[in-house]
Order: C-alpha cells, then sequence, then structure tokens
C-alpha cells in the first residue's frame, strides 16, 4: 500500500472517503425530511375533510359520499368509489374496494378492517329457512292450478300467470322470455322456456292458444324480392327495425338471389334468421342486375359489394381497356379477389362493343353476354 501511494495521496484518499461518507449521510438526511414533510401534508390534508377524521364500519354497496370523506377518503377516491357503484358493480369481497380509481394500497389497508358486506350482495348464498326448503322441494306442478278456460299463449300477461299459481318473478320471466324470442308459436317454445317445467306444460298444453291456429295466420312463404314492409311485417322474427334494414339492403343490393344473405345483415341476429328463412322464399330472377361495363361510378358505388378500393380499380382499367366479358376477367385484371367476384357475379351483366367497320350514320352494335344462370 505503501509502496503504491506517496504520502500526499493517501491524504486525498482519505479526504475523498470522507467527503463522500458526508454525501451519503446527507442524501439520508433529506429522504428522511421528504417522508416526514409528506406525512405532515398527508395529516393536513385529512384534517381537512372535515372536523375530524372517524372510523366506523360501513357497507360500500351503500355508503354516502359524506361518510367517505368522514372515513378520511380524498374527494377522488370517494368520487371513484361511487363511480365504480354507479356504472352497476357491485362490491362482493372487501378487496374489490382497492379496484376503485384514487384507492391507494396505504388508504385500503387502513379502511379494510371497517368493510363490512351485507349478505345480500355477497357471493355466500342465503339459507332458506326451513318451510321454504319444504316449498321447494314441492314439486312445481302441485302449486300450478291451470285456468278454467282456453287462453292465448301470445297475448296473457304477467297478472294471468300469476293466477295460476306462478310467483310474480316467474311470471315476469315468462313475459321477458316470450318477448325475447318473438312469441311463443308452437309446444316446443312453451317447453323450451326454462321457468315451465316440463309437467306443467302438460298441463297447460291443452288450454293454450298459439298464434299458429289462428285462420288469419299465412301458409305460404312470403316472396323477400317483391314484399314490402306489411309482408315483411308479418313474418315471425322480423320485427320493425328488422323490416326496415331488410328494405334498405335489398334496395342496395338489387334484390336478394338467396336467403342466406338476410344473414349479412346486422339486425337479424342468428337465433331470428334460423325462424326467419323457415318462412321465406327467394326469387332470384327479381334481381337488379348491373352493366360493369357501362354503369355509372353513382350506381357502382352504391353496391355493398364492390369495396372502394375495388371500384377505384374498375373505373380506372375500363376506361383503359373498354369493358369485360366475364367476371373471371376482372379477376385476371385484379379487380376484384376471387371471393369478391363469386358474391358479386349474380348480379353483373356483360354488355361490350363489337369492333366491326360501320359507315357514317351507323350506330355501333352492342353484345350482351350473358352469365350461365342468367335467363
Amino acid at each position: 500500500m505503501k509502496g503504491w501511494f506517496s504520502r500526499r495521496e493517501r491524504r486525498a484518499l482519505v479526504v475523498f472517503v470522507s467527503l463522500g461518507g458526508l454525501f451519503l449521510l446527507g442524501l439520508l438526511l433529506v429522504e428522511r425530511r421528504d417522508r416526514e414533510e409528506a406525512a405532515r401534508r398527508t395529516g393536513r390534508r385529512m384534517e381537512a375533510v372535515g372536523d375530524s377524521v372517524r372510523r366506523f364500519e360501513f357497507d360500500p354497496n351503500t355508503v354516502e359520499y359524506a361518510d367517505l370523506r368522514r372515513l378520511g377518503l380524498s374527494e377522488r377516491a370517494a368520487v371513484g368509489l361511487l363511480r365504480y357503484r354507479a356504472a352497476g358493480k357491485v362490491f362482493r369481497i372487501p378487496e374489490d374496494v382497492a379496484l376503485c380509481y384514487g384507492m391507494t394500497d396505504s388508504l385500503y389497508f387502513l379502511l379494510a378492517p371497517y368493510i363490512r358486506i351485507a349478505r345480500e350482495y355477497t357471493f355466500a348464498p342465503r339459507r332458506p329457512e326451513p318451510s321454504a326448503q319444504a316449498e321447494r322441494r314441492e314439486p312445481k306442478s302441485r302449486r300450478i292450478v291451470p285456468p278454467e278456460a282456453p287462453f292465448r299463449i301470445d297475448t296473457a300477461t304477467a297478472a294471468c300467470f300469476a293466477a295460476m299459481g306462478f310467483s310474480e318473478r316467474q311470471a315476469e320471466s315468462i313475459i321477458r322470455y316470450r318477448d325475447l324470442a318473438g312469441g311463443l308459436r308452437a309446444e316446443a317454445g312453451l317447453r323450451a322456456c326454462y321457468m315451465i317445467a316440463d309437467s306443467v306444460a302438460d298441463m297447460l298444453l291443452p288450454l293454450v292458444i298459439f298464434p299458429e291456429r289462428e285462420p288469419s295466420e299465412r301458409r305460404f312463404p312470403v316472396e323477400i324480392n317483391g314484399a314490402d314492409s306489411a309482408a315483411l311485417r308479418s313474418v315471425s322474427g322480423i320485427g320493425p327495425k328488422s323490416v326496415a334494414a331488410i328494405l334498405r339492403y335489398r334496395e342496395r343490393l338489387g334484390g336478394f338471389h338467396s336467403l342466406e344473405q338476410l344473414a349479412e345483415i346486422p339486425q337479424v341476429t342468428e337465433a331470428n334468421f334460423e325462424r326467419i328463412v323457415q318462412q321465406i322464399c327467394c326469387d332470384s330472377c327479381k334481381i337488379r342486375k348491373i352493366d360493369i361495363n357501362f354503369a355509372p361510378p353513382s350506381v357502382l358505388k352504391g353496391h355493398p359489394y364492390i369495396p372502394p378500393a375495388a371500384l377505384r380499380r374498375l373505373l380506372s382499367k375500363r376506361q383503359l381497356k373498354g369493358g369485360w366479358s366475364t367476371a373471371e376477367e376482372l379477376v385476371e385484371d385484379r379487380i376484384l379477389t376471387p371471393k369478391e367476384a363469386e358474391r358479386l357475379a349474380p348480379y353483373l351483366r356483360f354488355t361490350v362493343r363489337r369492333d366491326p367497320e360501320y359507315g357514317p350514320g351507323e350506330e355501333p352494335v352492342l353484345e350482351v353476354h350473358r352469365l350461365p344462370n342468367e335467363n
């Protein structure tokens, strides 16, 4: 060591180490001072909340804003808890409080011993009274009394079902199920209702009048391309919003060439589609075709099967080439993808000019190329 450093260098090293130690000690003191200052600021904020911070038991599902402030929550944390509850969420366990906006870990640990969740909000099932247990074991068929006269299942009210012995909650659930399903129109629909047991359905079926039994019910399918709004509304599963959407989409397409195209309409759900296709038919001869070689851009732009990028390529290429004879040529020229061409083909008509020599005053000859499935 003595051979490595001179006496002057050793003194400088001692001074440097001493200064480094003093610097580290100063950092520790500053950090401690900052923590104490932060604690004092927190204390002042807590005192500003009210006269004094009090801890008391509370249920986060029912507590009010003023009580949250008295518990010591900041304005942001109190509003965050109320917004969490206003969004339809429920505090099932105390740990759910920690998920609220503005709730810090330190504040949650202070509140956790005072959080009490009412039994109606917890996941634990309620234990029924002995009488209720016996009633629950009793088959539903013993409690339901069928009406004395036949009744229409499509217009029966909740009070009607309650008079048969259903509880108020069960009656409302049956009405809600019927409305969501578009009506109970057959025995299968009645048995599918989760609130009606098979034994109860057996008792009610002889007295139930289904809409299909009415003489005015349609016996023939509705032709989708020629039907007006009234005819479409008579189809089970098509409501007022669905009617307007079908008519708009039919106009944009130029008519339906297959029933599967109804599934492309957002207002037609999967469950409704299965019911609708059993009551309608499609005459593809009524569709309106597009002359791809001479149709104006406004007509082409409105068709849902022609994307904007494909429309720009089509108009640019048509101006240079003059037209096409088949849908395959549109694919070869990279105007449409094979899938786009397959969807659009039933709506296309190809009219092209011949190139014979014709004299002054003679009109050019047009040749119409028809698709194999076009009449």
